[in-house]
């Protein structure tokens, strides 16, 4: 049997990278998957067809994942449409990295906008639907940089370390209507945008990594697939480290 077959989820930013890898494995698992992007439409387009590609439902919508009024209709509409929401990948997200001597009021509030406030406007929207239903899963996409920080990174390392104790605030706040909330911690995963990294800085990462690796976004949606399932129907308020060890 498929793990999350019977269930309807929503990944914010998923029409590439982690998000879409995600999106994807939901849909193979039997999950109806609606997502958020603010990609160009027919981008939007594209990726609703490779869902529905899956044999499931989907839907994509335009929406920038730090509006929050936008959060709420998006929520609705889902609803509206699929009848119910069970899961809640939070996963926009961009960087602006500089040192902070040289860092932008503008860079500092974009990242955090976009990282970190999205994940309390969709929380937001989802939860009178999911107390209602009594059921619940939040995924919440932080980081290792969240944990331990990164020079060059501070208003990214902020975001994401408060996507930590935003979770973590979450579980214990729903866990009585069984709703559960958890964040996942990625090391280095090769993207779209670590693809661009040389070679010489690749290889630096590999010694710290014990599983001397890097994380394939498929090694990230496997996890969020075990957190969106019954599998995990006990684990919440936990960060899990998809790392090849590299944070132990």
């Amino acid at each position: 049997m498929k793990l999350l077959q019977g269930k309807t989820a929503l990944i914010t930013g998923a029409t590439r990278g982690i998000g879409k890898a995600i999106a994807l494995e939901y849909a193979r698992q039997g999950a109806d998957v609606a997502f958020t992007d603010i990609a160009p439409e027919e981008n939007i387009q594209a990726m609703e067809a490779e869902l529905k590609a899956l044999s499931v439902q989907a839907k994509g919508y335009h929406a920038n994942a730090a509006e929050f009024n936008r959060a709420q209709e998006v929520v609705d509409d889902i609803v509206a449409v699929f009848g119910k929401l069970d899961i809640v990948v939070n996963n926009a997200g961009i960087t602006r990295d500089n040192l902070l001597l040289r860092m932008t009021e503008e860079a500092f509030d974009l990242v955090i906008d976009i990282n970190l406030k999205s994940v309390f406007n969709y929380t937001k929207a989802a939860i009178k639907t999911m107390m209602k239903q009594k059921s619940g899963a939040f995924i919440n996409v932080s980081s290792v940089v969240g944990i331990d920080g990164n020079a060059g990174q501070a208003n990214y390392a902020a975001s994401k370390s408060g996507i930590i104790g935003f979770t973590k605030s979450v579980a214990k706040e729903l866990g009585s209507r069984n709703i559960r909330a958890n964040a996942i911690a990625p090391g280095f995963i090769m993207t779209e945008m670590t693809q661009a990294i040389p070679q010489a800085e690749i290889d630096a990462w590999l010694k710290s990594i014990p599983l001397n690796r890097p994380g394939t976004v498929k090694d990230v949606s496997d996890v969020c697939v075990f957190l969106g399932s019954d599998l995990s129907s006990y684990v919440t308020g936990q960060v899990i480290h998809i790392d090849g060890g590299m944070k132990m």
